[in-house]
C-alpha cells in the first residue's frame, strides 16, 4: 500500500487550477486553428483569430484566459493500492483556495443557491473520485464557465427512442443553445447509468482531449454523426454564422436499467480547460 499525504493533493491542485485558466491545452490550439482553416465565413475565421490571439496572450503575460474562471470540477482516480492520508475534500478545497487567491481568478462559487452569498475563495470544489487499477493518484480540474453550463440539459428517454432520438436531442439542445455557450464548443454526451450518472459521464467526456474518439467503434461513429449534424446547423463562431459551431463531440456511456433511457447533455465553450498530474 503506498501512502499519500492529502497535503500533495492541494499542491497539485493549485498548481493545476491556475495552469487550466492561463494555458489552453494543445488539442483544443490545434481544433481552433484546423477550424480558422475550414470555416468559410469571413466573420468565423475572424473570430477564430480572436480566439487564438487571445489564448497566446493569456499564456505569455500569465492571465486568464476568460473572465469567467469557472467553478472548480475536480476529477480524482485512486489507485486501489494508494492510500490517501486526510480528508480529500478538504485537500482539493485547499488546493482551490490557494490556487484561486495565488493565481488572480475570479471566485464565483455562492455558499447557498438561493441565499446567494459568495465564498470567496470559489471552494467548495466539485469533486467526483473513483477507484482504479494501480498505487497512483489522477488528479484533473476543469475550470467550468457558467454560460456553457447553463446551456447543459439531462433528461430521461424511453428507450424506444433509440439512436436517433439521442442525435436528435443532443443536436437540439446545440441548436437552442445558439451563441450563449460561446462557440465553437465542445459538447459532452452521457448516455446511460440513472439521472445523476448521466450527467456525470457528459461532464467526463470532456476530459477526453479533442479528436480522440471514443475506444467503441459504435459510439465513434455516434460521436462523429452528431459533430456533422452540429456543423451543419449555421450557429458558428460565437453564433455569428459558420460551419465551425462544434470543435468535437465526446460520448461516454453506461448500463442502465431495461425501462430506462438517461441522456445528458454537457456544453463546454471554446475554452476547454482542464489539466491533469499524476501523484
Amino acid at each position: 500500500m503506498r501512502v499519500i499525504p492529502a497535503e500533495r493533493i492541494t499542491e497539485a491542485i493549485k498548481d493545476l487550477a491556475i495552469r487550466a485558466n492561463y494555458d489552453l491545452g494543445e488539442d483544443v490550439l490545434t481544433a481552433l486553428k484546423n477550424g480558422r482553416d475550414s470555416e468559410e465565413s469571413p466573420v468565423g475565421r475572424e473570430i477564430l483569430d480572436q480566439l487564438l490571439e487571445n489564448a497566446e496572450i493569456a499564456a505569455k503575460e500569465r492571465v486568464p484566459m476568460c473572465q469567467d474562471t469557472g467553478y472548480a470540477a475536480v476529477f480524482v482516480e485512486i489507485g486501489h493500492d494508494a492510500f490517501i492520508e486526510g480528508d480529500i475534500q478538504a485537500a482539493v478545497d485547499e488546493g482551490v483556495r490557494q490556487g484561486y487567491e495565488e493565481g488572480y481568478l475570479r471566485k464565483s462559487i455562492v455558499g447557498d443557491p438561493l441565499r446567494r452569498k459568495n465564498t470567496g475563495d470559489n471552494t467548495p470544489a466539485a469533486l467526483t473520485v473513483e477507484f482504479v487499477p494501480g498505487d497512483k493518484v489522477t488528479v484533473t480540474i476543469a475550470p467550468k464557465g457558467g454560460g456553457s453550463e447553463n446551456m447543459s440539459m439531462a433528461r430521461q428517454f424511453a428507450p424506444a427512442v433509440g439512436r436517433q432520438g439521442v442525435i436528435d436531442f443532443v443536436v437540439n439542445r446545440v441548436k437552442e443553445s445558439g451563441s450563449n455557450p460561446c462557440p465553437p464548443v465542445v459538447v459532452g454526451v452521457g448516455i446511460g447509468g440513472t439521472f445523476d450518472l448521466c450527467a456525470r459521464l457528459a461532464k467526463k467526456s470532456l476530459m477526453r482531449d479533442i479528436g480522440i474518439r471514443h475506444p467503441d467503434p459504435f459510439y465513434a461513429e455516434l460521436e462523429l454523426e452528431i459533430l456533422e449534424q452540429v456543423n451543419n446547423l449555421g450557429i458558428g463562431p460565437m453564433g455569428l454564422g459558420g460551419k465551425v459551431t462544434a470543435l468535437d463531440v465526446h460520448v461516454e456511456y453506461y448500463p442502465c436499467h431495461i425501462a430506462s433511457l438517461p441522456v445528458a447533455v454537457n456544453m463546454q465553450c471554446h475554452a476547454a480547460r482542464h489539466k491533469t498530474a499524476v501523484i
